[in-house]
Formats: C-alpha cells, sequence, structure tokens
C-alpha cells in the first residue's frame, strides 16, 4: 500500500477541527494541564522552520497528557501590534489591519498544516479591541497602582526614520539603520515602575522550574548589588550622591566622575570656570551609545570641572570632579567615587589626566596595575578602617556613615523602569486625558476599549509626535473629572503590552466582563510548561512576570508567578551551519517541506534533529531519513499478526520502550525517544507485529507523527479515534531483559561471553564460564584462588 501523506494529514486536520478534538474543557473538576508557546509575531514572510521546533515539542507534551487523562490549554494567538507592518502599510499605502488580516491568515493556514494540536476556539490577536480593551484595563489599574507615571527624559531621534531610538541603535552619532543623523529631544514618556518589583523578581525565581541559564539571564538583567549610598559635598555647595558597592575604599578615592547629562551640572553653570569645555563634551558625548561609552578597552576621556570641587567625607580633602562618558545617567547615581587603586576603569583615566592612586587595600602592586582581586586583602592607608577584611570593613564603614549623617547601607539594581510611550500609530491607544486642570486623567472603564481612529498618513511626525497627534477630532475631548476641555494621550503602547499578558486571555477569551473569570483563572494558573526562545528569556519574561505580579497583588489573579516551568530551545541553522537568513540564501521554507514529505515527517525530523535546547544545522539527508522511517512505520500493518498481547520474546522490550519514550518527552529528549521507536520498529519488522504490539507502538509514535497514526489505527480496526484512547502504561520488573551477555574474564582479561537468565547466580555462571574452550585454555595448569562476579554483567576468574 502506498503511503499518501498528504490525503492523510489532509483528512485528519479536517476530522480534528470538525469534532472541536483539542478543545480545552471548561469542567474544572479534570486535572488540568496549561502548556504554551511564545504567539507569533505574524510577518509578512511567514513561518520559518525554527518556529515548528519549539510548537512541535510542546504539542508532543500536549498530546501526551491528553492521553494520561488532563483537561489540556494548548492554545494560539497573535502578536500583531509593532514597527514592521506599520512600516510595510505605510510604503505599500495598505491600512496596517489588513496587512496583519493578511499575515495572520498566512500564518495559521502554515501552523494547521503542521498537525499541531492547538485550541482554535480560543484563539486571541492583540490587535482586536475586543482584546486591547484589557491591555488598556490593565495599564489604567497600574496607573491607579502609581506604577505608571510620565516623565520627560532625553531621547534619540533619527532625523530620518523620524522615530526614537534605543541607545545601541546609536553608533559614532548616527542611525544604525540608515546612517542618518541623530539628534537628542527631551520628551514626556509614560514609564512603568517595574523597579519596585526588582527584589520579588530576583526572590521568587527559586521556586520556579525554569533551567538555570534562564534564572541567570533574569538576575543579571535584574542586576542586584548590595552596597551604600554615600553623601559628597562639594565647594558649589550642592552635594553630590553615590553608590558603591565597595565602601570599605572610600579612603582611595582620589576623585570624582560624573555622567555629561548630570543634572547638577545646569545647577553650577555661574560656578564651572571652563563652561565652554564642559559643554563641548557633553555633546561629544551625546553621540555615542550606552555600549560605546562602557566599553572596558576604550580610551578614556573628560574634562576636569574647574571651579567647583567635592570633599571626600572620609579623608576631609577637596578632590577634584570630572565629566567622563563612561558613567551614565541612567546607572546608580549619575557620579562615582573614582578609587583608581583598586578599579580597571579607574586606574586607566588616572593614568591619563595624572591624578593620585593610594592603595587601599594591601596586595597588588598598583602603581603597574589596578589590585582587583582583593577580598581577602586588609585594609591600609584607611583610617579606622586599617588591619581590618574588606568584608569586616565594609560593614564598620556604613556604620560609621549612618552615624555621622553622611549615607546609608543600600541595594542598588540595574534594572530601570520600563519606557512604554511609542511615538507610532499601530500599537494601543494609552487611555489617559490631559486636562490643564485637573492633570492625567483615566479614561473611565466603562468608555474601553480606546479605539484606534482612521488615519489619512501613518507616517511618524517631523516633531517626534504619534501620528495620532494630528487626528484633532480625536485628540479634543471632555474632562472625565470635570467635564472640560482636554486631549487624549497619543503615543501608543509598545508591542510588549499585549504579550504581557495574553495567557491569561487564552483562560476565558470571549469573556466581555472581565479580561477571564475568577473561576478560570483559579484552574488554569498558573502555566505548568511554558516554551520559548532563549532571545525573550530577559525582557519578555521578565515584563510579563511584572504585570502578573501587579495583577496579583491586585487580587486580580490567583498566583504570584505566571509559569511555572520554562524551557528554551535551540535555533535552526542552516545546512551550512550558518544562522538562516535570506541574504545567505539558506532559508528553508516548512510550507515547501510539508509539501515534499509531509507535515509528520517534518515533526518528527526536528524532533530528531538534535539536542532540544542546542542549536542544530538542517539537513536534507536528514529530512529524507525521517521520511524512510515513517514508510517503514506505514507497511508494518501488513505484519500484523491477530494477538492482542505483547508476546513473551517481545515483552520486555515493549515495556522498556514505553518507559523510555515516557520518560524522554517529559526530559525533552525527544530525539532519543525517536531513536528508542526506531530500535524497535527495527525489531517489530523482523519477527511481525500482533495487535497489542501494534496498539502501544502506534501510541507511543501519535505525539510525535499524529496524522500516520490516527490512520494506520482505523486502517487495521482498533477501534475509536486514537486522541481518544489512554497512554500505554510499563512494569519495572518487565523492564530489566530477562537474558543478558555476560562478560567472563580470566585475570581481568575477556576470554569470552555466555548467555544467562538476568538474575543468574554466580555458581549458576561459574559453571557456564567454565564450557568455554578459550577459558579452559588459559586456566590449564593454573589454579582458581578467587572469582569476582557482577550480577548481569561480569564473571572474572582469578587463577594462578
Amino acid at each position: 500500500m502506498h503511503y499518501d501523506f498528504a490525503a492523510i494529514e489532509k483528512k485528519w486536520q479536517k476530522i480534528w477541527e470538525d469534532t472541536g478534538a483539542f478543545h480545552a474543557k471548561n469542567d474544572f473538576s479534570l486535572p488540568k494541564f496549561y502548556a504554551l508557546v511564545e504567539f507569533p509575531y505574524p510577518s509578512g514572510q511567514g513561518l520559518h522552520v525554527g518556529h515548528p521546533r519549539s510548537y512541535t515539542a510542546l504539542d508532543i507534551v500536549a498530546r501526551k497528557r491528553r492521553l494520561e487523562g488532563y483537561n489540556v490549554l494548548y492554545p494560539m494567538g497573535w502578536d500583531a501590534f509593532g514597527l514592521p507592518t506599520e512600516n510595510f502599510a505605510i510604503k505599500n499605502h495598505i491600512h496596517p489591519e489588513v496587512v496583519t488580516k493578511n499575515n495572520v491568515a498566512h500564518f495559521k493556514q502554515q501552523l494547521q498544516s503542521l498537525g499541531l494540536s492547538f485550541d482554535w476556539s480560543r484563539e486571541i490577536n492583540t490587535t482586536d479591541p475586543s482584546y486591547y480593551k484589557w491591555t488598556q484595563w490593565i495599564f489604567l489599574q497600574l496607573y491607579k497602582k502609581g506604577l505608571a507615571y510620565k516623565k520627560e527624559m532625553r531621547v534619540n531621534w533619527c532625523t530620518s526614520c523620524k522615530c526614537v531610538l534605543a541607545n545601541e541603535e546609536v553608533v559614532n552619532g548616527v542611525c544604525e539603520r540608515c546612517g542618518s543623523e541623530v539628534v537628542h529631544k527631551v520628551k514626556s514618556q509614560w514609564m512603568l515602575k517595574i523597579t519596585a518589583y526588582a527584589q520579588r523578581l530576583i526572590d521568587d525565581l527559586d521556586n520556579l522550574d525554569y533551567i538555570e541559564r534562564v534564572k541567570t539571564q533574569q538576575k543579571n538583567w535584574i542586576g542586584r548589588s548590595t552596597g551604600a549610598q554615600v553623601r559628597f559635598d562639594t565647594t558649589a555647595g550642592d552635594p553630590l550622591l553615590i553608590y558603591t558597592t565597595r565602601p570599605d575604599t572610600i579612603f582611595g578615592a582620589t576623585y570624582m566622575v560624573i555622567a555629561p547629562e548630570h543634572p547638577i551640572l545646569e545647577k553650577w553653570t555661574a560656578q564651572i570656570e571652563n563652561l565652554d569645555a564642559v559643554r563641548a563634551y557633553q555633546d561629544e558625548a551625546a553621540h555615542k551609545s550606552d555600549f560605546e561609552r562602557t566599553e572596558v578597552q576604550k580610551e578614556k576621556t573628560g574634562v576636569e570641572i574647574k571651579g567647583v570641587r567635592a570633599v571626600n567625607p572620609a579623608t576631609g580633602k577637596e578632590i577634584p570632579i570630572f565629566l567622563s562618558d563612561y558613567v551614565l545617567v541612567t546607572y546608580g547615581t549619575g557620579a562615582i567615587m573614582a578609587v583608581p587603586a583598586h578599579d580597571e576603569r579607574d586606574w586607566a583615566f588616572a593614568r591619563t589626566f595624572d591624578l593620585p592612586i593610594v592603595e587601599v587595600v594591601a596586595g597588588g602592586s598598583v602603581e603597574k596595575e589596578a589590585f582587583t582581586d582583593c577580598a581577602t586583602g586588609k585594609l591600609v592607608n584607611s583610617g579606622f578602617l586599617d588591619g581590618l577584611a574588606v568584608e569586616q570593613a565594609k560593614e564598620k564603614i556604613i556604620g560609621w556613615l549612618q552615624e555621622t549623617g553622611r549615607g546609608e547601607a543600600k541595594v542598588n539594581y540595574k534594572l530601570r523602569d520600563w519606557v512604554f510611550s511609542r511615538q507610532r500609530y499601530w500599537g494601543e491607544p494609552i487611555p489617559i486625558v490631559h486636562c490643564d486642570k485637573c492633570g492625567y486623567v483615566p479614561v473611565p472603564e466603562d468608555q474601553l476599549p480606546l479605539r484606534l481612529p482612521e488615519v489619512d498618513s501613518y507616517e511618524p511626525t517631523d516633531n517626534g509626535e504619534s501620528p495620532l497627534a494630528a487626528m484633532t477630532d480625536w485628540v479634543n475631548t471632555t474632562c472625565p473629572h470635570c467635564g472640560g476641555p482636554a486631549k487624549r494621550e497619543t503615543d501608543t503602547m509598545p508591542q510588549w503590552a499585549g504579550s504581557s499578558w495574553y495567557f491569561l486571555r487564552y483562560t476565558d477569551p470571549h469573556n466581555d466582563k472581565a479580561l477571564a473569570s475568577p473561576e478560570a483563572l483559579q484552574y488554569w494558573l498558573p502555566v505548568d510548561w511554558y516554551n520559548g526562545g532563549m532571545e525573550h528569556t530577559t525582557l519578555h519574561l521578565l515584563y510579563s512576570r511584572f504585570w502578573h505580579k501587579a495583577l496579583f497583588d491586585l487580587n486580580i489573579v490567583p498566583t504570584s508567578e505566571p509559569y511555572q516551568k520554562r524551557t528554551s530551545h535551540g535555533m535552526i541553522l542552516g545546512e551550512n551551519g550558518e544562522k538562516m537568513s535570506k541574504s545567505r540564501g539558506n532559508v528553508v521554507n516548512p510550507d515547501e517541506m510539508v509539501k515534499a514529505h509531509g507535515a509528520d515527517t517534518l515533526r518528527l525530523y526536528e524532533m530528531f534533529i538534535g539536542d532540544f535546547e542546542k542549536a542544530a544545522p538542517w539537513s536534507d539527508a536528514g529530512i529524507r531519513g525521517s521520511k524512510r522511517f515513517l514508510e517503514r512505520v506505514w507497511n508494518l500493518q501488513e505484519k500484523l499478526s491477530p494477538e492482542d498481547t505483547y508476546r513473551p520474546a517481545l515483552e520486555s522490550d515493549l515495556h522498556k520502550t514505553v518507559k523510555k519514550v515516557t520518560s524522554d518527552i517529559e526530559d525533552m529528549k525527544f530525539n532519543t525517544a525517536i531513536a528508542a521507536l526506531m530500535t524497535l520498529l527495527n525489531r517489530l519488522s523482523k519477527e511481525g507485529v500482533s495487535r497489542g504490539e501494534w496498539r502501544t507502538f502506534l501510541l507511543l509514535l501519535n505525539p510525535f507523527a499524529p496524522h500516520i497514526t490516527e490512520e494506520l489505527w482505523e486502517a487495521t480496526g482498533l477501534g475509536g479515534k486514537l486522541n481518544a484512547q489512554k497512554w500505554p502504561s510499563y512494569d519495572e520488573a518487565k523492564c530489566v531483559d530477562a537474558r543478558v551477555q555476560m562478560a567472563v574474564q580470566v585475570c581481568g582479561k575477556l576470554r569470552g561471553t555466555v548467555e544467562m537468565d538476568a538474575d543468574a547466580d554466580q555458581e549458576t555462571v561459574k559453571a557456564a564460564a567454565l564450557e568455554l574452550p578459550r577459558v579452559q585454555a588459559n586456566l590449564e595448569g593454573k589454579q582458581i584462588v578467587k572469582v569476582i562476579f557482577v550480577k548481569g554483567r561480569l564473571l572474572n576468574i582469578v587463577a594462578k
């Protein structure tokens, strides 16, 4: 019989859709399992072969859980707001809504062709007003709690792209994308106070089943450190606050450095004697990215502020203050005490500007280089700290700072509040109006969703405002508080907004009274298993955890964490081992693979390609091998015998394979699970297959290759639909081989093997071993003095 994969896959996809085979049940008495994959951004390019790797992995787990009796929620939707769609719409004069609709239709068709068991009855789209109504509602709850606020800040503005750029997108003063000049604007931006949750975002990782590198990335991004905040008085009157993790080295602070953007400079303009040089350096620093500024190996530049000096609170001595671009205004306080003897950047700066270098921790040669490996050193040249170990000195100096009012112990974080404004059209409108009398006022909740208006042009404006700013009929409104004239907020939310809570909406996607019912949230949360790319394990994961914790504090969700387990997958590379890209000509289109080899083959191959967590190169020969395996499975039905049980000779193999596949799926070792099924197929192909063995084999293979296994289940009359059966069980005792090959040694050297019962005792094995001709030859004329026996594995005869 011919394996017509195209007809089979089309047939079963329609059956599953028509019967709602994978719809999660609203029966909250059943044991539940919530599997989640990151919903995609529906770009015009469609799926690439990396998407199916993640989706198929969780699909395998979800299908297995259903067979184990769980009520499974495995949903899918679209993260559809964002800049790429807006840019395409501008270029091609098509409304972003139309672009999104077309892209979603294409993506959905591709996903359905892979046979993924998504519950399409719960499909969501972040651009749907019935969805973003609740994104806006969540924002208002954050605003009311004081977690959303507006702040003026400097931003990078590309004069050609007409949009705000991140620091990392500015290189040598020009836009990384188009090469045009970048200028700075001061803009009022909406911010979310994620820093209020910094410590909880770290602490609560301990209770989560995240792979270790994900936890590490989260902690590094938050960047918790302990130290002290210290006040340095200045001759200008206004003190400088600094944060340091090494307050014990304060006696070695021989100068200070402040960021070029530090606001205190504007207070000191009358005292600064070299203001022109200061302004010139500020302008120079403004044309560099944060990455360029903080690079350790770069040449140190700076300008001393003439006319203002600082006072070291420990020594009482005046020290110079410099501007330098290696200090960022966005980290700490934007000012540092410089201890060149024990910091590489400070040492290089001190050498450049001929500044004093004072050793305060013994152990190095600070005239040659900074001594930074000083955790076990003793304090020197440090007054009342002399002779103390570093940790003792930290404790004593912090106590002294607090007693004298010069400082205090402090915990600091690299994490900064989340910039939430975007000056673009294609995003959720921020539901705030501004009234000259009442200030910022929330749009009443019963008026949500605040819909995007139709605009004639999506082009960003020359002055940095959103295209919505030109929609005066939409912008001009009345204040919900006083009824006077007011203006709507014209910035929109970032793409992160809709993806920070989407997993909640899946639990009750058609609810028009709440983002989801308390009963649904109580039943489904937390997400049991979340898989996604490593590139999203910092920002997306952090943002969604923050939103969830805020909602938990507001008694809207029942758990403090959204995801109990988080795993990540490696990329699929081109056949040449490089990252897939159009420019390299190594992109593999999944549609073409499905058409040529079938969805089951593509699924199987992507799971067999290698360790799931690691990158793996594509191989055309490899996918053809997976297809040959399925063709052999298809042909095995011709060797089916009527016995409805396991045959004795194959019983152990069946139980071991069930155990192996069961555990490997849970450990995401899909490649070794498939290898075990291939080994079992080889045995069945030689010896034929009973109906009992066939039933188990198809059930084990089903999560990997659902179409062919459903068809074979039906074609061979096993009864009902395979997806409604029970996952096979195994007997641990029968996973042990009944007969084993045991090594026989004489004086530690292999002289043969004997096949024995696995539980055979020493005397039985010894008797069989002494019958082997090579053993007899090596024992001739010798006396046995000792026998070493390892049950089921080894017998070593020691003779003299």
